[in-house]
């Protein structure tokens, strides 16, 4: 980490040694955020994510190898994180954030949470406790699927996302329940997207039967990059 300390200072990286962050989902966005904080000197980090490699994931998934097929995600990060930043305490935990266990994760007891889920049940579930935790605040990526032109990836505040059907259902999805985000949180999207030139069944996960959407290495990376980007901000400020 000489390098880092040697751009942001030691406060800095006292500051990010300290930091507890616990990351949701260990897949196309979320592994390349996960790796980002690590190689930056976050000393606590708790990856989450339910899902085991598979060889579909290899095109975009830092978690994704021919050798790590078949084996829980969450268990490949943190033997990545362990490798980059041996000091780095890490908790990897092989399950689902549901609205039925969310408790169990001691939100508040983190510093950010950053939200890669994919699940739109979940993800709600996730933005209206994280913004009410009193300590811990949010970062949050919409659909990275179906893009191609990283140069349109933004960050913005969720109410100000346009162009994103992620975010469009989220939105509707709190109006209809009457239950709102507590407080603004940043969202990394793009309100591009392409359409996939054919189509596939849909893929049976642990968060239920999902569509089958195309996705670019460069893209769901910058997703990640980003989120890493704006929780290093957070925890430094």
């Amino acid at each position: 980490m000489m390098r880092t300390g040697l751009l942001l200072g030691d406060a800095a990286m006292r500051r990010l040694a300290e930091a507890r962050v616990i990351i949701l989902g260990c897949g196309g966005v979320g592994s390349w955020c996960v790796e980002a904080l690590a190689r930056s000197g976050v000393g606590h980090i708790t990856v989450v994510d339910s899902d085991t490699v598979a060889v579909s994931n290899i095109n975009r998934q830092l978690v994704a190898d021919f050798t790590t097929v078949g084996q829980l995600k969450a268990d490949v990060m943190a033997r990545r994180i362990h490798n980059v930043s041996p000091s780095c305490r890490v908790h990897a935990v092989a399950g689902v954030y549901t609205a039925a266990n969310a408790d169990s994760f001691d939100l508040d007891s983190y510093d950010v949470i950053v939200d890669a889920i994919d699940s739109l049940d979940a993800k709600a579930d996730l933005i209206l406790r994280a913004t009410r935790c009193r300590h811990a605040r949010l970062v949050s990526s919409m659909g990275a699927a179906l893009k191609t032109d990283i140069l349109s990836v933004d960050v913005a505040e969720f109410y100000d996302v346009k162009g994103c059907p992620l975010a469009r259902a989220l939105r509707d999805r709190f109006k209809r329940m009457g239950r709102f985000p507590a407080r603004k949180f940043k969202c990394v999207y793009s309100p591009k997207s392409q359409p996939n030139s054919r189509e596939l069944p849909p893929s049976v996960t642990a968060n239920g039967t999902k569509r089958v959407n195309g996705t670019l290495v460069t893209a769901t990376a910058v997703f990640g990059l980003l989120l890493a980007q704006l929780t290093l901000s957070r925890l430094i400020a």
